[in-house]
């Protein structure tokens, strides 16, 4: 069986999280042949793989959503007829969509998004769509920007896609127009596993947006959504990490028949038996953060938090693992943060093994402002060792449990709440019968439902389900 997996803004180019169950997924199926369609901002990024691509991996494409469409030769088409004219028209007034006449739109070649965008059939669009919801804005910025809203979304639809028996979007939005255009065109199967729910996590970036005020947060927002609408309604299965997030996935308008809840999982022999605590240990207490330094994380209330509980605690250590560089202003905030507050006992290890330093830490931390199922937590109970997390995605159930009785692995924290947080790394470090309690609970339940074991049956299963469908008797 053929499999297009299509993934946006993680892998192969970002370590951790996604990248990591992505890598590992294709790992695990080394007699499936792969093709990796992957969605990144600019061609500044193309081929800058952090990970070394698995045999099984025949094909690599990229999509560039800011690309340039000037000028190029043989690409002239700009008016649409009365069928292409209508399909934009719902695209634009959030209308029931004719993606259909869109797909062949764009796929047929020939067709110049500059001068499409550019052209009166778009602007006459935009100018009914601004008359009737937005007519107290500028229209020359509404034109503007809803053409920068709409050239991401034309580029993915212009994208040359692979065959596929299956198409494999780990999210919706432009991976799963791109899911759902293979589907429609090549007759393949499509399966949309969401880590996090992205049309919410989309919602939350844009609210706290500077780039974008007022209304046009709102015009982006209905972008995303639609999306996401077009790829629920044309997956032929639709998997959450865990149950919450299956009803937000059934909220936005996912039909429930099509759900299923597949917890991630780790490889827990891999964690086993690690080095512990050095010399350099001695007399510290050590606090680990297996993060990527991005806004996401919210690293700087981590920090803060850390600043108030070793004026307490001045055994604390805090421990930064992970790379600086996906966000390098953030991350020289961060640096200038630790500098302002003359705190000691912060580090910035960089990329690294967490083999190399899990084993160390007396607790891992976890500040995130928005997750999904983090794999960092599970890594950490495969180590006996417990976790503070803030109270997003599934953190409150892998801390406290959702199907057993092995009691808290941790404690929960609010979301930027300096004083809580600051509190459980005193906690944690004052009571080492708790800490170590909780250790134990976090290893049972990770061993109970988390393993990696446990995630390779479940998709084995998927995948050898949608491989029967294709009638063609591929061994998985």
């Amino acid at each position: 069986m053929k499999v297009c997996i299509v993934v946006e803004g993680c892998y192969p180019y970002v370590a951790g999280g996604v990248s990591s169950w992505i890598h590992g997924l294709i790992q695990s199926f080394p007699k499936v042949e792969f093709t990796l369609l992957t969605i990144i901002s600019t061609r500044d990024q193309s081929g800058k793989f952090i990970y070394q691509m698995p045999e099984n991996v025949a094909e690599v494409h990229e999509l560039y959503l800011q690309d340039v469409d000037w000028n190029r030769k043989g690409w002239h088409r700009h008016r649409l007829n009365k069928r292409e004219y209508t399909a934009m028209r719902s695209l634009v007034m959030n209308r029931e969509v004719d993606w259909e006449t869109l797909f062949r739109l764009f796929q047929k070649g020939g067709v110049s998004l500059d001068k499409l965008l550019m052209g009166e059939d778009f602007m006459h669009i935009v100018r009914e769509y601004y008359d009737l919801q937005y007519s107290q804005l500028n229209f020359s910025d509404f034109l503007w920007t809803m053409r920068s809203v709409y050239l991401p979304l034309l580029f993915a639809l212009k994208m040359e896609l692979p065959r596929a028996d299956l198409y494999h979007c780990v999210a919706t939005g432009y991976a799963g127009v791109l899911g759902s255009m293979g589907k429609s065109l090549y007759g393949g199967k499509l399966l949309i596993s969401e880590h996090g729910i992205y049309t919410r996590e989309r919602e939350e970036e844009l609210l706290r947006a500077e780039w974008v005020k007022g209304a046009y947060k709102n015009i982006w927002i209905d972008q995303f959504r639609k999306m996401s609408t077009l790829a629920y309604e044309r997956a032929d299965l639709i998997t959450s990490l865990y149950e919450h997030a299956r009803e937000l996935q059934v909220d936005l308008g996912c039909p429930a028949e099509k759900t299923m809840v597949t917890p991630n999982g780790v490889a827990v022999d891999h964690l086993q038996a690690l080095p512990g605590k050095t010399e350099e240990d001695a007399g510290k207490f050590n606090i680990g953060a297996i993060l990527r330094v991005t806004p996401i994380k919210d690293v700087k209330t981590m920090i803060q938090a850390f600043g108030f509980a070793k004026e307490r605690e001045p055994r604390l250590k805090l421990w930064i693992m992970g790379p600086c560089d996906e966000d390098e202003a953030y991350a020289k905030e961060c640096f200038e943060q630790v500098e302002a507050l003359g705190l000691t006992d912060v580090v910035f290890t960089g990329r690294i093994d967490i083999r190399d330093y899990l084993g160390r830490m007396d607790v891992t931390i976890l500040t995130s402002i928005s997750e999904g199922q983090p794999l960092t937590i599970l890594e950490s109970y495969a180590a006996h060792v417990p976790v503070i997390a803030t109270d997003v995605g599934n953190c409150s159930g892998l801390i406290y449990g959702e199907k057993d009785d092995f009691g808290p692995a941790g404690i929960l924290t609010h979301i930027m709440n300096v004083e809580e947080i600051a509190q459980a790394m005193v906690d944690m470090a004052r009571n080492e019968a708790m800490r170590l309690r909780m250790g134990e609970s976090g290893y049972k339940r990770v061993m109970s439902a988390y393993r990696i074991e446990h995630m390779r049956a479940t998709y084995r299963k998927i995948y050898e389900e949608f491989a029967d469908s294709c009638g063609a008797g591929y061994e998985i």
